[in-house]
């Protein structure tokens, strides 16, 4: 008898769980629905979007920004490294020539590790964003302050330095909007 109670609910229950998925699958999604529009907007802005209007709107906006900022340069590695990926799967390339992809896909991965360890340790010193951008030999780090000292930079730049070596250049910019 109790047997037949459990298994009456457990049909009830998956039967209610299979009702409301189809319920849900098929009704149409708000038109305030972030998941459905925000996606369209965020492809179609960056799209259209110049270095120079990112820093503008990076100074004018908050947060959102600075992670759009980093998915986009997150987007743009991914496409290098497939690019390395789909030349090391040519046959006549020799092992040398394959090793050198390798090692270039490394350093793509390590530029990215490094980037985010920077930014956490800016954090770390009481800012409450900061976007690092290795490229070439330039770090570029823009960090959201209200207010900054030159005894800020230093903090910074001894971040950086501990960070990365000597070989790159630093350049910080303090976004106070």
């Amino acid at each position: 008898m109790l047997l037949k109670k459990q298994t009456v609910w457990l049909l009830t229950m998956l039967s209610l769980v299979v009702v409301l998925s189809v319920y849900y699958v098929l009704q149409d999604p708000p038109s305030n629905d972030l998941a459905a529009n925000g996606k369209k907007d965020a492809e179609n802005t960056s799209d259209q979007m110049s270095g120079k209007d990112l820093e503008i709107m990076t100074q004018a906006a908050g947060d959102d920004v600075y992670e759009a900022i980093r998915m986009d340069l997150q987007d743009k590695r991914s496409e290098q490294k497939l690019g390395l990926q789909s030349q090391l799967g040519e046959k006549e390339l020799t092992a040398d020539e394959k090793n050198k992809l390798y090692d270039e896909m490394e350093k793509i991965d390590e530029l990215a590790a490094k980037e985010q360890i920077i930014e956490t340790s800016i954090k770390g010193l009481g800012y409450s964003d900061a976007l690092v951008k290795i490229e070439d030999q330039t770090v570029n780090i823009l960090v959201k302050a209200e207010e900054h000292s030159k005894k800020d930079a230093v903090s910074i730049l001894k971040v950086v330095r501990d960070e990365i070596s000597t070989n790159y250049v630093p350049k910080i910019e303090f976004d106070t909007k």
